[in-house]
């Protein structure tokens, strides 16, 4: 699957950036764990290192974000005042991010949001390339332009009925890849993950690019199917050139 995805990708989509995926785990096997912080850092910008073809692992301790511990499955906890935080906040105790326009909102939502807990006592992400016999991940992981976006987005729906194969909740950007695709994974029918619109989360990505989170079980039949898709019609071929 490593293999016969990665040649699949060079042949259609050139030059574009390949994905990264996740997976929990007992045993790191060497790969690198974030230490532990109290210091406020985005889990989008620490991925960066991943995107570039380090693999790295985060445990309970390596966070200093609330929300990146909660959404990576290692804590039920919020910070305090956060149907505060999330919306209009407090004047002179808790700075809003004005996200919702009030936290009778906020609260709403967060009985409409999903939660998991961590099956192991890591979470591992590592550039496919570097895929392994032994691993089976929960989601493929893309950082993509509209071009490409276009493509994964009509690759997954391409054998389904469903006009929803592709969901973009509201969601932190650490939900958007992996709390939600973790979810559909397990789900019926999982369908893919469009993110990272995320306020907080965008200046650790690049202008342009938004996320394209996967559940592995959809990713195989997508790239089983990926030579009789659009892909190989002058209609992608146009496209393509832009890739290149």
């Amino acid at each position: 699957m490593r293999d016969k995805f990665s040649s699949l990708w060079q042949k259609y989509f050139g030059k574009a950036e390949m994905p990264i995926y996740f997976y929990f785990t007992d045993e790191p096997n060497g790969i690198d764990i974030v230490a532990t912080s109290k210091e406020h850092v985005c889990l989008i910008a620490t991925l960066h290192k991943v995107r570039k073809g380090k693999a790295i692992a985060f445990g309970k301790d390596s966070f200093g974000c609330f929300g990146g511990k909660k959404f990576f499955g290692f804590s039920s906890d919020i910070r305090p005042g956060f149907e505060h935080f999330l919306s209009c906040g407090i004047p002179g105790q808790i700075e809003g991010e004005r996200y919702k326009k009030n936290p009778e909102i906020v609260k709403a939502w967060q009985m409409k949001a999903p939660t998991f807990q961590a099956p192991k006592q890591f979470i591992a992400f590592k550039p496919w390339a570097q895929l392994e016999e032994s691993e089976r991940p929960e989601a493929v992981i893309f950082f993509a332009p509209a071009d490409v976006l276009s493509a994964l987005f009509t690759l997954a729906g391409f054998a389904e009925s469903d006009p929803n194969s592709v969901i973009a909740p509201f969601s932190a950007g650490c939900s958007s890849i992996v709390t939600y695709p973790y979810i559909e994974e397990r789900s019926d029918h999982p369908r893919s993950i469009l993110g990272m619109f995320d306020v907080t989360a965008r200046p650790c990505v690049e202008s342009g690019i938004l996320s394209f989170a996967i559940p592995f079980s959809k990713f195989t039949t997508i790239v089983n199917d990926m030579e009789e898709s659009f892909l190989i019609t002058d209609s992608w071929k146009k496209v393509y050139k832009r890739l290149i």
